[in-house]
């Protein structure tokens, strides 16, 4: 199947998309944040009934976790004895003596929103194989686990990977299951299994390392354990997988625009560009290339599943490949659309309506979306509001990854480390300059992430027995995982598996369907195969650890 047929996948080719797909990134912007805060009070107002469902099924449970894990370690300085409540929820549905505890650490979102996956996803199919208990286990600050009363910059001084790592080994070692109290369910007595995806994948994988008598075993889906400070790598997926008309018409957009805006600055160019997108009211040159760069970003909504999938990156492609102009309304705009490729460098007849169809795209997403929510083109689109980044109580839970990855994940996405000799798809004016505004801004961290307190665990090159690598050959973050394209092939062991899902893209692994969903191709061989080798990879784990002390599965 030709590949835009497969991100399609059926919708229609041009489609006046309202919301633009916003996944697991760094570089967020002011716009992301404020989208994040809307979507919380939302939350607050009107619960989804599939949540409330699934969380009547499964109920939460708490446990007391200490805050400060690490008292010999300044950086948590003021030092703390308290504890709080971390929130975790466990299906013993499957569960026979003998069977692992197989946890998922939930990563950098409410748990809850996790619960699908002890339902039908992989910790179901992972527990029914092995006869285990499922856990869905929620990072320290995210949903309802919170150890400190806002999320001042001070406060978040515990919000570490370090600390994280130590929590989920607590757990391990002291959880006791309501209901099953007269069980030792603890990693003293049973096998515990890790699985994680994104920058849960890399949590769990360098768990399995520091916890290796805890953790019997790991799963690193889409793990990202290598961290980057200037992560310009993550559109290198979209440009070497995505459709060549669209990758090679971003391209050349891109840079005639670039060179509008970065060469022409003390002319009238600029505004005109800007307004031939209807985005004239906004300030900042630097804005507006953000905001008509979020279209190829949309390559890592792309999901098997019907329930998560986002079609955004097909819509966008779909719109700018087309050399036939696909918004009558914009045609008008032509002439102008020629003189400014012109100054931008370029004369190509079909690059006059595919940019046409590139307008027409905003407008429908960009333009419309801000006009809806009435508010001003630089307050849907500006990276810059210092009133707003000095919010920091306990409903500001934008501020949690953007603090993890401002201060030592890095992964700041821009245009500008885009090789010289290389045609970037995002605009040089998204720098680290520009991408790490909310680090300056709202914790004042002026100095870069600090990587290498994430990679002194090994990296892309991390392995340790027992620890799988699942990857998608189609993640935007495959460039920071250990199937990074140009290292050294792995030969997958039943002791390492090292596994990449064909056309695969981010944690493809993780999501499940009931028997009743099912259909021919649905879903995907690649991810039946894949999930089919997880089980009995974990079943022999199990057995290993058996083995080892001499009991019974």
């Amino acid at each position: 199947m030709a590949i835009l047929q497969y991100l399609l996948a059926s919708v229609a080719l041009v489609a006046p998309v309202v919301d633009g797909y916003k996944g697991f990134r760094t570089s967020l912007i002011l716009g992301d944040f404020k989208e994040q805060m809307e979507e919380r009070e939302m939350r607050t107002a009107l619960i989804h009934p599939r949540d409330t469902d699934l969380e009547k099924l499964y109920p939460a449970q708490t446990i007391q976790i200490p805050i400060d894990h690490f008292h010999n370690d300044s950086i948590y300085e003021p030092h703390t004895n308290e504890t709080f409540l971390l929130r975790y929820w466990f299906d013993a549905s499957h569960y026979q003596p003998g069977g692992p505890v197989i946890v998922l650490q939930g990563g950098e979102t409410d748990g809850a929103g996790r619960l699908r996956y002890l339902q039908k996803g992989i910790i179901a199919q992972l527990s029914q194989a092995t006869n285990g208990l499922g856990v869905i286990f929620e990072h320290r600050y995210y949903g309802e686990s919170h150890p400190t009363d806002d999320f001042s910059t001070k406060n978040l001084r515990f919000l570490t990977t370090d600390q994280a790592l130590a929590d989920q080994a607590y757990f391990a070692q002291n959880v006791v299951f309501p209901g099953l109290e007269h069980l030792n369910l603890t990693s003293h007595n049973v096998p515990y299994i890790a699985y994680g995806g994104s920058y849960a994948g890399s949590v769990v994988a360098f768990l399995r390392k520091l916890y290796p008598d805890v953790y019997w075993g790991a799963i690193a889906s889409s793990g990202v354990p290598e961290a980057i400070y200037d992560y310009w790598e993550y559109y290198e997926a979209a440009r070497i997988y995505g459709p060549r008309e669209c990758i090679e018409a971003t391209q050349k957009l891109t840079h005639a625009i670039d060179n509008v805006l970065i060469n022409h600055t003390d002319t009238e160019y600029p505004q005109r560009v800007k307004n031939i997108f209807g985005l004239g009211n906004i300030t900042r040159n630097d804005d507006f290339a953000n905001a008509i760069a979020q279209g190829i970003a949309g390559l890592q909504g792309l999901n098997w599943d019907p329930a998560v999938n986002s079609t955004e990156f097909g819509h966008y492609c779909g719109n700018i490949s087309s050399t036939e102009v696909l918004y009558p309304g914009i045609a008008e705009r032509e002439e102008e659309a020629k003189e400014l490729l012109a100054v931008g460098g370029y004369d190509e007849v079909k690059l006059v309506n595919q940019l046409l169809n590139y307008i027409g795209y905003i407008d429908a997403t960009a333009v419309k979306g801000c006009k809806r929510r009435g508010k001003s083109q630089d307050e849907c689109f500006t990276n810059y509001d210092s009133k707003f980044y000095q919010q920091d109580d306990i409903t500001q839970e934008w501020r949690l990854w953007a603090y993890q990855y401002c201060f030592e994940w890095g992964y700041l996405q821009t245009g500008s480390g885009v090789p010289a000799d290389q045609l970037p798809l995002i605009s040089r004016l998204i720098n680290l300059e520009f991408t790490s505004t909310v680090c300056r801004e709202a914790f004042n961290i002026t100095t870069p992430s600090q990587v290498e307190r994430i990679n002194k665990h090994g990296g892309v090159n991390i392995s340790y027995p027992r620890l799988a690598h699942v990857d998608g050959e189609w993640d935007p973050w495959r460039a920071a995982s250990p199937h990074r394209i140009g290292l050294p092939g792995r030969e997958s062991t039943v002791s390492e598996p090292f596994i990449l899902i064909e056309k695969g893209v981010h944690h493809w692994d993780e999501n499940g369907l009931f028997p009743n969903e099912t259909r021919p191709g649905l879903p995907p061989k690649p991810v039946a195969d894949v999930q089919k080798a997880e089980a009995e990879f974990v079943k022999v784990w199990v057995e290993e650890w058996h083995k080892a002390r001499g009991t019974d599965v």
